[in-house]
């Protein structure tokens, strides 16, 4: 009985030693995904993607080490240390009171080609609801990525029956299924605008100069390269998997130059510029990491709560922002949870000083 208790004892910390090693090296490589360039190690991205499952299971594992009094915990508690700095970038406890009332609202939003509402739903049925909506958030700019509207609609006579006041800068490819591309929509002065097509891809960044109170701000509205992977495909389609890899690899690999595009569009623009959009890509990784630089997170600055903004798999995917320039002071920020995309709407207001923009 004994030497069965001291076996079940010994399997019990090698088991335990085991799990706390694993999910050890995946928070280690989660962070590192950072800084490594997709388009030399893609899978990198993958661990970037698992960290809002791994951070919470290995915080898990570490309470439950303190009270075991394991060997491990001290392990457990060096490899959570970087956690307190970007655990912030998918949650937060507590949002900045405004002293005084915000002078500029930003809004971003993928609204998914009109095509997530109920079943059967026509969508420019849709489109006008979500305008609807969009005109209800009185917001100074709106930022719209996979915007469409059928073969047969003009696009300029129903953005103006349906946005009026604001002044619509658009870009879209037009096929035999209709408008689609990214639109933003701004009731402040627009001084000039231009887009970025990026290489062999629908995808685009939309950039538009916009008059604030004191200065001129650029604002990048991007939509980066997407999976396009379908889960039940994933399921029932035969060589969905391999599909799928190839898929992600495309993805993952096409973005970071993607970003590079916009960043040297960035480091060229007259003014200072405002990086918003549906990145596809999650706080740890390399998009995220090099748009931020120079820039502040809306949502680790002014948000509250989970920062998840993809609907189908929340919490776990925050793949929308709003970064920008630190001249700019972001008050409130707040995804509001409305079901007419597979995206939420993103919505940050701020104090707009002006001081240093040009």
């Amino acid at each position: 009985m004994a030497k069965a208790k001291k076996r079940h004892h010994w399997l019990s910390r090698l088991s335990f030693g085991g799990v706390s090693l694993a999910l050890s090296g995946l928070l280690v490589l989660s962070y590192i995904s950072v800084v490594v360039d997709p388009a030399k190690a893609w899978f990198f991205t993958l661990f970037g993607l698992l960290y809002p499952l791994v951070f919470p299971a290995t915080l898990a594992l570490f309470v439950w080490s303190l009270f075991r009094r394991s060997s491990m915990r001290g392990l457990l508690a060096l490899v959570l240390l970087p956690s307190f700095f970007f655990a912030g970038r998918y949650i937060q406890f507590q949002a900045p009171e405004p002293a005084r009332e915000p002078t500029l609202k930003l809004v971003s939003y993928n609204v998914g080609l009109f095509a997530h509402g109920p079943e059967g739903a026509d969508r420019l049925t849709l489109a006008a609801q979500v305008s609807d909506y969009l005109m209800g958030l009185d917001a100074d700019i709106l930022c719209l990525q996979e915007f469409f509207l059928p073969p047969e609609t003009a696009i300029g006579p129903w953005l103006k029956k349906h946005f009026p006041g604001y002044q619509a800068e658009y870009y879209v490819l037009t096929g035999k299924n209709g408008h689609f591309g990214n639109l933003t929509l701004s009731r402040r002065p627009v001084a000039d605008r231009g887009k970025i097509d990026f290489q062999k891809s629908t995808n685009l960044s939309l950039w538009t100069d916009v008059r604030l109170d004191s200065a001129t701000l650029r604002l990048y509205n991007c939509h980066f390269e997407s999976y396009n992977i379908s889960l039940s495909n994933l399921i029932k389609k035969d060589g969905a998997v391999e599909e799928t890899e190839q898929k992600m690899r495309r993805s993952i690999t096409e973005r970071p130059k993607q970003v590079a595009e916009v960043l040297h569009g960035v480091d060229n623009a007259p003014f200072r510029s405002l990086v918003l959009g549906d990145f596809n890509d999650s706080p740890l990784s390399y998009t995220y990491f090099r748009l931020r630089r120079g820039r502040k997170d809306a949502f680790v600055e002014a948000g509250k709560g989970f920062g998840a903004t993809y609907r189908s798999l929340w919490p776990l995917l925050r793949i929308d922002y709003i970064l920008y320039p630190k001249d700019l002071q972001a008050v409130q920020y707040r995804i509001e949870k409305v079901d007419y995309s597979d995206h939420y709407p993103i919505i940050a207001t701020y104090y707009e000083s002006g001081r240093d923009l040009q």
